[in-house]
């Protein structure tokens, strides 16, 4: 199926699912991510969760990167300009939603792309080697472009791979690992 029509498919999957179940899958997926050998690292970026499009429940990932004491940096999105500018999270940090309902920071310390060592990616779907479908502006294609060598990319999804994604992009930036509720992805 080409990206179109997954995203069309994923979006009413996802709407389908109960609040409760998305909160069950999303602890799932934290659990899950706790297998993983990420942990020695020291710059986690993540996303902060869109309610109203039923993204995984973030709160238990950054619960998990707060206990273990990691900096944990979120974005800002500048939709003129199609970039991510990087923040690090902090007591002091004020989140207000943008007007697509993103929470994002309102300001605070600056975090350069290429300090970052890990990155939890938001998506739709996703397929066997590990391309990935998101909303379609190509935010996070551009930041993990502007990444280090050798960030590891984490997809997080409550649905199990497609076998393939039809029209994948040159620029497309595909996964090192995704996570559902049921498995880890290693590709």
């Amino acid at each position: 199926m080409t990206k179109s029509e997954l995203r069309s498919l994923y979006k009413a999957k996802r709407k389908a699912l109960a609040i409760e179940t998305c909160d069950d899958f999303s602890l799932d997926i934290s659990n899950q991510l706790l297998s993983l050998p990420i942990w020695d690292k020291s710059f986690y970026h993540i996303f902060l969760t869109i309610e109203e499009q039923k993204e995984i429940n973030t709160e238990y990932i950054l619960n998990i990167l707060s206990g273990k004491d990691k900096n944990i940096v979120i974005s800002k999105s500048d939709f003129k300009t199609g970039l991510m500018h990087q923040f690090l999270l902090t007591d002091a940090t004020t989140i207000k939603k943008n007007a697509y309902n993103i929470p994002e920071p309102v300001d605070g310390i600056p975090i350069p792309n290429t300090s970052i060592d890990v990155v939890f990616i938001p998506l739709l779907a996703f397929d066997k080697k590990g391309n990935r479908i998101g909303y379609g502006k190509g935010f996070y294609d551009r930041f993990l472009k502007a990444c280090k060598p050798g960030v590891i990319k984490i997809g997080l999804s409550f649905f199990e791979a497609e076998d393939t994604i039809s029209d994948v992009y040159d620029t497309d930036i595909p996964l090192d690992y995704c996570v559902t509720p049921k498995r880890i992805y290693t590709f």
